[in-house]
């Protein structure tokens, strides 16, 4: 089975029609392998949530947030205190790059779960030596 990752960037594409990746992330959605596991942190319904919230859309952050937290098709991850703790040391490893704590814990994450994938235009993962799709 594959694994994907699903970042907040994907997630805002796929949902904001005025996205410039959207055309790319609901492409690359709907032609994604049903039996696929995609996997996301609660790191990132903070991100996606607060960024539709902050558009003044709170009943899409709640509709995506339902989705995130509820779908049977998405494994979600709480962070918790361990994984928190993990993501901020490879955070404080990595003072030549511009990660964010959440991007730090999305890459620890990945890597306990053997990901190598991540659904994202952040090219962050690729310095973390991550593939990015949709390319």
């Amino acid at each position: 089975m594959r694994q994907f990752f699903l970042d907040t960037g994907f997630i805002i594409a796929l949902e904001d029609k005025n996205d410039q990746y959207h055309p790319q992330a609901r492409k690359f959605w709907k032609n994604l392998d049903r039996t696929s596991q995609i996997v996301t942190s609660s790191f990132i319904l903070d991100e996606v949530t607060t960024a539709f919230n902050r558009r003044n859309l709170h009943s899409k952050a709640v509709e995506i947030g339902e989705k995130l937290l509820y779908s049977s098709d998405i494994s979600f991850y709480q962070v918790g205190e361990n994984l928190l703790f993990d993501a901020w040391d490879y955070f404080k490893k990595h003072d030549d790059k511009a990660y964010s704590l959440t991007d730090c814990v999305s890459f620890v994450l990945m890597k306990q779960l053997k990901i190598d994938r991540a659904l994202a235009f952040d090219k962050h993962f690729e310095q973390a030596g991550f593939q990015c799709l949709p390319q």
